[in-house]
């Protein structure tokens, strides 16, 4: 197949999206298939080069500004650039695409490819990485406004399929996008258990003078939606009975209410903020974690399941019907506590802590259940399978 995979965010960006359509891009030139990538123009990376055998196009955009605003991020937009419409049309046309993979559901270049695909009857797969929530209700409402008149619009003029990974997404997409499941894949997001195989790069309790104190990981960008407040709030209970713990939370802040929190609670001591994380540093943050917990307002994303790959007992805040086709089992081989509920994660901290023969023992069975559907082999396999599906659907002939 000739596989298009489109994503604003691609390395050298860091991020849990950017990185799976890397590697997804990687895994299907190695499967046989011919990729080309398109993404947003990012500092200090070329308009174009070739990589692992597929070619990336970097496109002009614009950043967007910074407005001092809780949901400031890091984010551009190609339509901002004159051109971009016929550049996109001239380079996919030039390579004559089978399928279309897009990643993120609220850019332009989604949008903009999307409307490729609709001219030229493509198949459009487009996985939903982030969905647009917020614990404010004045966001919300923004939020809510730009997949109703922005986002939805888009979706039904050239109607994807849609890439759902666990019960959120599809949730969201059947409310927000009116979507069914005759129009899901159920794909869960991927991980790479050879980078978590060698001994770690970095000496991370050495680098951050943690010595043998407990250390809970806290690893990814905070944004509204993934706030940490839950483990703010539950740090009082769980350093009276453990005086000495340290959270490292590691991501870059663009929503600092967990660290206001934590100076009200008078828990600011214990709490260390590494900033943005290289990708390959990740598993010397986890390897030296006692325990992990990243997803504390719903959901189970990618840095948690590859602290689980990673062998470190991870707390999530889902459902044990999360992954359709995955059995869950609490305290058994996943470690699950109710979204925005200090309460019970402090009293699964605590058990953790207290015993570490059933911390490590959970820890275990967490990296047998993600070694057993969600790895990059067994996913990517899955989006080849529904790339063949689509085309048979589309009565496509490939050349």
């Amino acid at each position: 197949m000739r596989i298009v995979v489109v994503n604003n965010f691609f390395p050298p960006r860091l991020g849990g999206s950017s990185h799976m359509a890397a590697a997804l891009a990687e895994q299907y030139v190695a499967r046989g298939h011919e990729v080309l990538v398109l993404t947003a123009a990012y500092p200090g990376a070329p308009a174009e080069e070739e990589m692992h055998g597929f070619r990336v196009v970097r496109l002009p955009a614009m950043k967007m500004p910074k407005l001092g605003l809780s949901i400031d991020f890091d984010m551009t937009f190609v339509l901002a650039r004159p051109g971009n419409v016929r550049r996109v049309t001239k380079i996919l046309d030039a390579f004559k695409p089978d399928v279309i993979h897009q990643h993120g559901q609220f850019f332009d270049l989604t949008w903009l490819t999307g409307w490729y695909a609709r001219r030229r009857k493509v198949p459009v797969l487009l996985s939903i990485h982030t969905l647009l929530l917020s614990p404010r209700w004045h966001y919300t409402q923004i939020f809510r406004f730009l997949d109703r008149f922005m986002v939805r619009p888009n979706m039904r003029y050239y109607r994807p399929r849609y890439g759902i990974m666990d019960e959120m997404g599809d949730r969201y997409v059947k409310q927000r996008y009116r979507g069914s499941e005759a129009d899901f894949e159920y794909i869960p997001v991927p991980v790479e258990p050879a980078r978590f195989a060698g001994p770690p790069r970095k000496d991370i309790r050495a680098e951050y003078a943690i010595g043998d104190a407990p250390l809970i990981v806290s690893l990814g960008h905070v944004i509204p939606l993934r706030n940490r407040l839950p483990l703010i709030e539950a740090l009082p209970r769980i350093l009276a009975k453990h005086p000495q713990t340290k959270v490292l939370v590691a991501g870059r802040v663009y929503y600092d209410a967990f660290l206001k929190r934590a100076k009200e609670l008078g828990v600011e001591d214990a709490i260390i903020v590494a900033g943005l994380v290289a990708k390959e540093d990740v598993p010397s943050y986890f390897a030296a974690a006692d325990l992990v917990t990243h997803d504390l307002n719903g959901g189970c994303g990618t840095a948690s399941l590859e602290a689980m790959i990673a062998g470190r007992a991870t707390i999530a805040t889902v459902t044990e019907t999360n992954f359709p086709g995955v059995e869950l089992h609490n305290w058994e081989n996943f470690l699950l506590v109710p979204p925005d509920d200090a309460a019970a994660l402090g009293e699964a901290v605590i058990r953790l802590l207290d015993d570490p023969t059933e911390r490590e023992t959970i820890a275990k069975r967490q990296r047998e259940l993600v070694m057993g559907h969600f790895t990059m082999d067994a996913v990517t396999g899955a989006h080849l399978a529904a790339f063949e599906q689509m085309l048979a659907r589309a009565g496509t002939t490939r050349e």
